[in-house]
């Protein structure tokens, strides 16, 4: 598979999964712990700054905003399709350099921070399954393997 269609593929399963986890919470709000709902939008507003952080834009959210639940969905969608727009305009051999949220600097192909976006939102997605199971909520299944079988 060529590099470029295995970041679409992978970020095409980003969004669902991430779009059925906003759904799930949406659906259960009442009783989804804090921390899950931090974590969610940790894992979107991560996304963001990343694709703004390759366009060379201002930051506009912060790494850990809480937003309101129903701007998540659309705010998903943006993302995806800002990353999708980055993938297929802007070499993934470009170096980006750019500060962290404590303020030091650092350089990465877009690349590796496209491979960081989609690994990032898997492990905080694994992370919120876990705290949603350990409050007696069924969590999502959000495996690769999962999404590919449907």
């Amino acid at each position: 598979m060529e590099t470029t269609n295995f970041f679409e593929d992978a970020f095409e399963y980003t969004y669902h999964f991430n779009q059925k986890l906003i759904e799930l919470i949406e659906n259960k709000k009442q009783s989804i712990p804090e921390k899950s709902i931090q974590l969610l939008n940790h894992l979107i507003n991560a996304q963001q700054i990343w694709n703004e952080r390759i366009l060379e834009e201002g930051i506009a959210v912060e790494v850990w905003e809480i937003r309101p639940l129903e701007n998540l969905k659309n705010i998903n969608l943006s993302n995806y399709n800002r990353s999708i727009s980055i993938l297929k305009t802007i070499d993934l051999n470009k170096k980006i350099t750019y500060k962290n949220s404590t303020g030091s600097s650092f350089s990465n192909s877009v690349q590796e921070i496209l491979f960081h976006i989609i690994n990032h939102a898997t492990y905080h997605r694994a992370q919120i399954a876990t705290d949603l199971k350990a409050n007696n909520i069924e969590p999502l299944n959000s495996d690769y393997i999962f999404y590919k079988r449907k």
